[in-house]
């Protein structure tokens, strides 16, 4: 198979066509291409500093590309606003949580059930993240790492999402909370909800994800089935550095 034989047809749900974007400093997107069926999770690995980051701020329009296209079940997205992405269906949990500390854990959930109506409630988030239903009164400031991931994941949840960007969400997590994450990104798949996560915690990466993509100096340079990837430790050692 060659490096990126498993891009695929026009049917895709999500598809990046030669997007470019940055920042002040210079160009990091160097013509990025990417497609993703509904329902499929797609694994994005790579050094640090190659643009995986801004890969994920790009496609929520965080980051204004410069070029090149982005396509969500048809509607173009490229250079939007941030909270028209979101309306279209994307939604975003950022590296490092970025939750308000000053807002309780039940006004972040109130505050994102706003957003488009679905089969995700705050009943049915906290269902599965029981966690946050025990802490629903307390500040956002005061919960622990995992329960800030926790909040992160269930503000995504809200808004009934069909395409989820998770930008390292096992950073700095216990083993618990990241099988966690692994349990939402499982459901998500299985309700037919595209996934693009950014992560260096390779066994939950290759836990959930159906494909593994590498990127490469802003673009992306590998993508094969899971399984095969992992059959290929030359190649991970070339692209990542590990074994």
């Amino acid at each position: 198979m060659s490096e990126l034989a498993s891009e695929s047809s026009a049917q895709n749900f999500l598809e990046v066509r030669g997007l470019v974007s940055g920042y002040d400093r210079g160009v990091v997107l160097h013509g990025v291409d990417l497609s993703l069926d509904a329902g499929a999770v797609l694994g994005l690995l790579g050094r640090n500093g190659v643009g995986k980051s801004t890969l994920i701020m790009t496609l929520a329009g965080l980051v204004p590309p410069s070029a090149g296209s982005v396509l969500l079940d048809g509607a173009e997205l490229a250079g939007q606003r941030p909270d028209r992405i979101a309306r279209a269906g994307v939604a975003l949990v950022p590296q490092g949580r970025r939750v308000w500390a000053t807002l309780t854990v039940a006004e972040h959930l109130a505050l994102s059930a706003r957003s488009r109506r679905g089969t995700w409630t705050v009943g049915t988030v906290l269902d599965l993240l029981p966690r946050l239903g025990e802490r629903r009164k307390h500040l956002a400031g005061q919960l622990s790492g995992g329960e800030q991931q926790m909040l992160a994941v269930a503000r995504a949840l809200l808004t009934n999402p069909r395409l989820v960007l998770l930008d390292e969400p096992s950073e700095g997590l216990a083993p618990a909370v990241v099988d966690q994450i692994a349990s939402v990104v499982g459901t998500l798949r299985d309700e037919g909800v595209a996934v693009l996560i950014v992560e260096q915690d390779l066994h939950l990466a290759f836990a959930v994800a159906g494909e593994i993509a590498v990127m490469e100096k802003g673009v992306l340079v590998h993508r094969v089935p899971t399984p095969e990837f992992r059959r290929d430790p030359d190649t991970a050692y070339r692209l990542l550095g590990v074994a």
